[in-house]
């Protein structure tokens, strides 16, 4: 019995650790501002890689305005409702450098993050 208990304990905080790795490393990643203005027309792709944050994100501009937002690859563990008022923001501020979604920083930054690489040079 006490060693499935010990096994158990175990799986509990490898599990804890992975689900926790990268959090203070995300939450204080930075967003640059992009002048999208400068941009040609066309699709963007973008990918942030951070273990269970990596994600990859296609912008579409037009006529020097973010136009559409895709997540392409999600990041683990997503939220459609962090994942949509972070591409809403983005979108309407014509920038990714906008707050984070409050409680859901490190997966906000993730997107933005991803968005700022696409923008930042095209693929």
């Amino acid at each position: 019995m006490l060693g499935i208990v010990g096994g158990l304990v175990v799986l509990v905080v490898a599990g804890l650790l992975y689900l926790s790795r990268g959090l203070n490393q995300g939450a204080s990643i930075t967003i640059d501002e992009i002048d999208i203005s400068s941009l040609p027309d066309g699709i963007y792709e973008g990918t942030y890689r951070a273990g269970r944050w990596t994600n990859t994100v296609e912008v579409d501009v037009a006529d020097g305005r973010m136009t559409a937002i895709r997540v392409v690859k999600d990041v683990q563990f997503a939220l459609a409702e962090v994942r949509k008022q972070t591409i809403d923001r983005v979108l309407e501020k014509q920038s990714p450098a906008v707050d984070a979604v409050s409680g859901a920083t490190v997966t906000s930054k993730a997107y933005l993050k991803a968005v700022e690489k696409a923008l930042a040079t095209k693929d």
